[in-house]
C-alpha cells in the first residue's frame, strides 16, 4: 500500500496574479503558505482486475477513458498499463471551500502513482505536471499557486515569469514571527462551499480583454504582496495585518461575485471585535474567512456569538509526501 498526503493552503499576498492570462503579460509574485490540514491518497493493488476509484463517490471501471473523475482520468492516462490498481482519497477539509483542495489533490495524486510505480519525480516536475493536467489539459481557469504550495510546503514566495517559469523560495521566517502567524491568525468556515471557476473565468475573460481596470487591480494586488513580505520578514505583523484588510477592499472590488452579504456581515463583525485585517480565501464567493488578530482570544470569543466554525492550524514545511 502507498499512502501520500499533501496539505492544503491559505493565500496570504499576491492571489490572482498566478493565472496565465495575467503571468504571461505582467508576470506573477504571491505569497502562500501550506496548512497541516490534508489531503489524502492510498493506492493499493485489487485481487480482481480493475480500476477501483473510492472519493465522494465509488467507480468501478475495466479501462481508464471510463473514469468519470477528470483529475484521476488524467493522471492515469499519463501511466501505461494500469488495468488493475485501487485509489482512496480523504480530506480533513472538504473540497470547493477556498484552501487549494483541487491542485493538492492532483499533486498528491501524482506522488502516489509514482510511488506505485517505484517511480521518482523531484519537486519541480510534480508541481508542473499538476499544473499542467488542472490549466492545459482539464482547461481550468485556475493559476499555480495551489499546486506549487503543496508541493514546497513552508511560508513561501513563488515568481512566475512571462513563460510560465516558476521561482519557489522560502520566506526564511524566524520562529518567533511563524509562532506569532499561527497564534494571530484564525480561520473560520463561512458555511458556504462554491465553484471558484465562475470568478476565475470572468477574472481571466477580462484580462484576456485586455481590460484596464481588472489589470490595474491585479496590479495593486502584486504590488501590495512585496509589501506584505517586507513586514512579514520584519516581523511587523501589525501592519501586515492592515495590508490584508487593504488587499481584501480591493479584491471585492475585482467581481460582485467575490463576496455576498452574509460573508461582509461576518467581516465587519470581526472587524469591530479584535480583527486588524483579514480575507475570504481564495478565489472567493464562500468558503474560508482568515483573520489577523493581535488579540485573538477576544476575537476567538466573540466569533462564538456567530455560527461560523474555526478551524485551528499550524503550518506545514514538509509538502506534499510519501507517508507508507
Amino acid at each position: 500500500m502507498i499512502i501520500s498526503r499533501s496539505p492544503l493552503r491559505i493565500s496570504l499576498a499576491g492571489g490572482g496574479t498566478d493565472i496565465p492570462s495575467y503571468y504571461k503579460i505582467k508576470e506573477s509574485y504571491f505569497i502562500s503558505a501550506a496548512i497541516n490540514k490534508y489531503v489524502y491518497v492510498s493506492i493499493t493493488e485489487p485481487f480482481e482486475k480493475g480500476i477501483y476509484l473510492k472519493y465522494s463517490k465509488s467507480e468501478r471501471v475495466q479501462n481508464v477513458n471510463l473514469i468519470k473523475h477528470q483529475i484521476i482520468k488524467e493522471v492515469l492516462k499519463k501511466e501505461k498499463k494500469i488495468n488493475k490498481i485501487e485509489i482512496t482519497t480523504l480530506t480533513d477539509i472538504p473540497a470547493k471551500t477556498g484552501l487549494g483542495s483541487s491542485g493538492s489533490f492532483t499533486t498528491c495524486l501524482i506522488k502516489s502513482i509514482y510511488g506505485y510505480k517505484k517511480k521518482f519525480i523531484d519537486k519541480i516536475d510534480l508541481a508542473e505536471l499538476a499544473c499542467d493536467i488542472e490549466i492545459n489539459k482539464l482547461k481550468q481557469p485556475s493559476g499555480k499557486q495551489d499546486q506549487y504550495i503543496s508541493v514546497y510546503g513552508g511560508v513561501s514566495e513563488f515568481r512566475i515569469n512571462k513563460r510560465g517559469i516558476v521561482t519557489p523560495k522560502s520566506l526564511n521566517l524566524n520562529d518567533e514571527i511563524i509562532e506569532k502567524l499561527e497564534d494571530n491568525l484564525l480561520l473560520y468556515f463561512t458555511g458556504f462551499s462554491r465553484n471558484s471557476s465562475k470568478i476565475l473565468n470572468e477574472q481571466n475573460k477580462r484580462t484576456i480583454l485586455n481590460d484596464k481596470k481588472m489589470i490595474q487591480n491585479l496590479d495593486f494586488i502584486k504590488s501590495l504582496a512585496f509589501e506584505i513580505k517586507k513586514n512579514l520578514i520584519k516581523g511587523d505583523l501589525k501592519n501586515f495585518g492592515y495590508l490584508m484588510n487593504e488587499h481584501w477592499n480591493y479584491k471585492i472590488s475585482r467581481s460582485k461575485n467575490m463576496s455576498n452579504r452574509v460573508i461582509n456581515d461576518y467581516y465587519e463583525f470581526a472587524m469591530k471585535n479584535g480583527a486588524i485585517g483579514g480575507k475570504v480565501v481564495g478565489a472567493g464567493g464562500g468558503g474560508f474567512l482568515l483573520f489577523y488578530s493581535e488579540s485573538p482570544a477576544k476575537l476567538r470569543k466573540a466569533m462564538k456569538n456567530t455560527n461560523l466554525k474555526e478551524v485551528r492550524f499550524k503550518f506545514d514545511f514538509e509538502g506534499v509526501k510519501q507517508i507508507l
